[in-house]
């Protein structure tokens, strides 16, 4: 027997007055996974979010948290932590305050002092929300979200505002947070993050999934590139296709990396030629979004 998905969205529409701001989309979450749902501006995955969360009501289409309605709120919500972008929290409650409300009504068990310290704020708990930096209260937005050790977890920008190493922190609580079997959605412009952490990713254009899949099957839909600087002119005709600016900059578009820089290298060093400010790369999750947002 298939296991219920956390997460089933089913020909969802959404409207905003004679907008189509989503249109039949339909995507699974799987237990334990850790998704991101990225677009272009525009492209409807706030409205979607805003859905599944149960802030608003499809106007057609189903949707099922943990096999229920996202509005069924005695049912859903307590099983749910959301990191929204902005918090809103009141500037006069101090951080421990704030991790209290939360906790009080999200109805989870926990303390104040572990989820303190998985953000690093136990020094700042008996701190106003309104003396706190931007990176601070960054924090604070995860660790209400987190209170309780939540079954599904929303990230919306997480890590804006954050340094590096409050970042890897971050990332090192959401693992530890999925090792104990939540389930993560994540929203983000940091397109590495998402490369780096998701399982897998949908890829929101105009309303709809343009791609959904894996971080490999998505860069697998367009090529890899090789580019270098020659000598012009160039030794000998080039083993491989590939395009020139004329001044001996060329750039080679591969479905087969490793094979072709193979051959390229072996052209080089056959030629005695010199490759100069040589560069290989697979495609990255950055190129596909470009790709389809056109830029």
């Amino acid at each position: 027997m298939t296991p219920t998905p956390v997460i089933d969205v089913d020909r969802l529409n959404l409207s905003y007055g004679d907008f189509h701001a989503v249109k039949n989309l339909s995507f699974q979450v799987e237990k334990g996974e850790l998704y991101a749902l990225l677009g272009t501006n525009g492209a409807g995955k706030t409205s979607t979010l805003e859905t599944v969360e149960g802030h608003r009501t499809a106007d057609s289409g189903t949707v099922r948290v943990f096999g229920r309605s996202p509005r069924d709120r005695r049912a859903v919500r307590s099983r749910i932590g959301i990191m929204l972008q902005e918090s809103g929290f009141s500037s006069d409650l101090t951080v421990k305050e704030s991790v209290q409300l939360i906790g009080t009504l999200s109805q989870r068990t926990d303390t104040v002092e572990r989820v303190l310290d998985i953000v690093d704020l136990r020094r700042k708990a008996d701190t106003k929300v309104s003396q706190l930096s931007g990176g601070e209260k960054r924090r604070l937005d995860f660790a209400t979200a987190v209170y309780g050790t939540p079954e599904l977890i929303f990230l919306d920008e997480p890590t804006t505002g954050l340094d590096i190493h409050s970042r890897d922190d971050l990332w090192r609580a959401v693992d530890k947070l999925r090792e104990d079997g939540s389930t993560v959605v994540l929203t983000t412009h940091y397109l590495e993050e998402a490369q780096q952490h998701a399982d897998r990713i949908g890829l929101m254009h105009q309303g709809v999934f343009h791609q959904e899949g894996t971080v490999s099957e998505l860069t697998r839909t367009l090529p890899a590139t090789i580019r270098f600087t020659l000598a012009t002119p160039a030794p000998a005709d080039l083993p491989l296709l590939g395009r020139s600016d004329g001044e001996g900059r060329f750039l080679i578009e591969t479905f087969d990396l490793p094979h072709d820089l193979y051959i390229l290298l072996g052209w080089a060093h056959a030629n005695e030629a010199e490759l100069r400010e040589l560069e290989a790369g697979p495609t990255r999750l950055d190129d596909v979004f470009r790709k389809i947002s056109g830029v």
